[in-house]
């Protein structure tokens, strides 16, 4: 297959994925799915489970199970039933049975007790990086005054540090999520960096003066200064179909210098009230 149709290939497989991200709450069936794509119904849910690395059914079980997991965690308020209902499953049972079977918990125990890393095996797939034409723009930022939480290890544990940054958000008050930002620091590659020596800071802009308290958070800033700026739109987990064309195409062509500040991330909106496909995440590389 020559590189024209090779990219033109993963390019409506790429529709496809995003169909479902950005409809997980509505029906989606196999001739739907094949229909957004161009390929034939009868061939399709085989080619699906080539390229992905699981089948179509599969997959978008993953991707319901997914969001309701996240909300599970990270909404304590909300209803097992009502996530259950939001999933498309007809009855808690059901939702319970397909959850113990995806993650090897109950919907009630990983909401007391999230099994992190098995958690995240579930969603290694092989699909291909992405080829994105990355638009760059150049601007001067503002320093700004965060509260940091260090996440030290493994990124399949990451979830676990951001659940305890987020209890500390709710009952401090000092960063309230409806007006103040969230950022993410970037300080390794999990794709390079030796799970133990993983390093992200999970932060959010702060008001008032932070007291000691129990989950470690410290105040930190992000300092000013000029930046390269991309906008990724999607869902977390390819942050790097931006980043990687950010660092091998645009700044070896550009001239420009890094200064001594990781690339870092803010957060335009957030999961799970918002689905994967429609994440918005804009990158900061600063410069000299």
């Amino acid at each position: 297959m020559s590189d024209i149709r090779k990219k033109a290939y993963i390019a409506r497989f790429e529709r496809v994925l995003d169909h479902i991200e950005t409809h997980l709450h509505t029906p989606l069936d196999v001739e739907q799915l094949a229909a957004v794509a161009h390929f034939s119904r009868f061939h399709f849910q085989r080619q699906f489970a080539d390229f992905v690395g699981v089948g179509v059914a599969r997959y978008i079980l993953l991707m319901r199970l997914k969001q309701a997991s996240l909300q599970l965690a990270f909404q304590a308020q909300r209803r097992i039933i009502d996530i259950a209902l939001e999933a498309g499953f007809e009855n808690p049972e059901s939702f319970t049975r397909a959850f113990r079977s995806a993650f090897g918990q109950s919907p009630s125990q990983f909401r007391r007790a999230p099994d992190w890393p098995s958690w995240n095996e579930r969603y290694v797939f092989r699909i291909p990086e992405r080829k994105v034409d990355v638009q760059v723009e150049i601007i001067n930022v503002e320093p700004i005054r965060i509260a940091l939480l260090a996440h030290r290890g493994p990124v399949n544990q990451l979830n676990a540090t951001v659940a305890q940054f987020i209890a500390w958000r709710k009952s401090s008050g000092l960063s309230p999520m409806e007006r103040c930002r969230t950022f993410g620091l970037a300080w390794d590659n999990p794709d390079t960096t030796p799970p133990e020596q993983f390093r992200f800071d999970i932060c959010g802009e702060l008001e008032g003066a932070l007291p000691d308290n129990p989950q470690g958070v410290v105040e930190q800033s992000i300092p000013g200064g000029r930046c390269a700026r991309v906008r990724h739109a999607g869902a977390h987990e390819r942050l790097g179909d931006s980043i990687y064309p950010l660092y091998r195409q645009w700044l070896p062509q550009s001239g420009e210098e890094l200064r001594d500040f990781p690339l870092y991330f803010h957060y335009l909106n957030l999961l799970p009230d918002t689905p994967p496909g429609e994440l918005l995440t804009d990158i900061y590389l600063p410069l000299k």
